[in-house]
């Protein structure tokens, strides 16, 4: 008997300081939302006005979202906006958990919490929204993991700050709040989900040992004080430390595995040498400095939507969302959009995309796979469809 698609309901909406809400697409969902997502400026987010407006159009709807450094509406990047998508499920249930984290050292028992308050049963994906400052997200996701035992797919990524690296916020049911990290999971039997994610940037120089680290705080690289052999890379852009580092992540090599993880800087030490990553720098291991291609990051975002379409269904996702690095959006500049239309041409022209700019990516490194990893400087991609 043939299978009758049942479409998600979607619809997007555009939040202007100066001029309210704009609609980008209507459906009438109102209180037939289950799920909305919010995606914006860190003070917008923390503005009760908006998010009442929200609330009051989705009553029935689990409003998640967090803070950005740049907002995905369609092939649109925008900055200093919300943007709200609302969905409805036919056949799909969610279930929404949040945690508040007050330290790093915490990051691991976050995300084992967290993936310990979902019922495993029909379980089919888990997405991410988690502070983007306070955290270790290499921490994050081995709580994840350890708690869903590599069992169930896990995408999202940290909220950001533009480039500031002064505030991020994530919404759960509330306005933006700081140090929260929220998880919601998808079950049921008709939901197909898709993800992948490429970053596309060049290695330079000489593989560099690690030679002192704690988790995710870098001291040393071949005996030597980790953030003034960095800024000998930099160079110029040294002085806009620790922004310029966006320019410049770290591969990081891990034994026994063939593909490499990208690192990026959060913040710097100037009394002590050291450089704080979104991500655990293990000593032991080798890093080496990279830089930006623009051809490759755009072929990077192709190819993440390539990984992410699906192998059992052959037809286009309702949704997509998108969480791209903030350096790749500093990088490409003017011309960010056309890793958005790229991404477009590849999951299908009626899917919906929303998603934000990112101080670090959650994906599996495969498409078969299902323990995540923490990705920096990647364009991630999570597609979803009911059939």
């Amino acid at each position: 008997m043939e299978k009758i698609c049942l479409d998600m309901k979607t619809e997007q909406s555009i939040f202007e300081e100066n001029n309210g809400w704009s609609t980008r697409n209507e459906a009438g969902l109102g209180e037939s939302a289950q799920l909305v997502f919010l995606f914006g400026q860190t003070k917008l987010l923390k503005d009760i006005n908006p998010f009442e407006q929200v609330r009051n159009t989705y009553p029935n709807a689990e409003i998640v979202g967090c803070s950005t450094s740049g907002e995905i509406c369609g092939v649109d990047v925008l900055n200093e906006n919300i943007v709200c998508t609302a969905i409805n499920f036919e056949k799909t249930t969610i279930k929404v958990f949040s945690e508040r984290i007050e330290s790093m050292e915490q990051s691991f028992h976050i995300g084992k919490n967290l993936a310990g308050k979902f019922n495993k049963d029909k379980l089919v994906h888990v997405m991410i929204f988690s502070e983007g400052l306070n955290i270790n997200g290499s921490d994050l996701v081995r709580g994840l993991n350890s708690s869903f035992n590599n069992s169930i797919p896990i995408t999202g990524g940290l909220a950001a700050d533009q480039a500031f690296f002064k505030e991020t916020v994530v919404v759960h049911n509330q306005v933006g709040q700081s140090n929260l990290v929220v998880a919601i999971g998808f079950y049921g039997d008709y939901l197909r989900t898709g993800y992948g994610s490429m970053g596309g940037w060049d290695s330079f120089g000489l593989d560099r040992l690690v030679t002192k680290s704690k988790s995710n705080v870098l001291y040393e690289l071949d005996g030597q004080p980790a953030l003034d052999l960095y800024k000998k890379y930099l160079g110029e852009f040294a002085a806009k430390l620790p922004s310029s580092a966006l320019l410049f992540p770290l591969n990081l090599k891990i034994t026994n595995s063939e593909t490499p993880l990208v690192r990026t800087v959060l913040s710097v030490n100037e009394a002590d040498g050291s450089m704080v990553f979104a991500g655990d720098i293990p000593e032991g291991e080798y890093v080496r400095l990279m830089k930006a291609n623009f051809d490759k990051l755009i072929d990077g975002a192709s190819g993440a939507a390539e990984m992410s379409l699906f192998n059992d269904i052959n037809t286009e996702p309702d949704l997509a969302i998108l969480i791209s690095c903030v350096g790749r959006k500093l990088v490409l500049k003017q011309r960010v959009e056309e890793e958005l239309d790229v991404v477009k041409d590849v999951i299908g022209s009626k899917t919906i995309m929303t998603g934000f700019y990112s101080y670090g990516e959650i994906c599996p490194i495969q498409s078969n796979d299902n323990c995540c990893e923490l990705h920096n400087q990647t364009m991630t991609i999570t597609v979803f469809k009911e059939i």
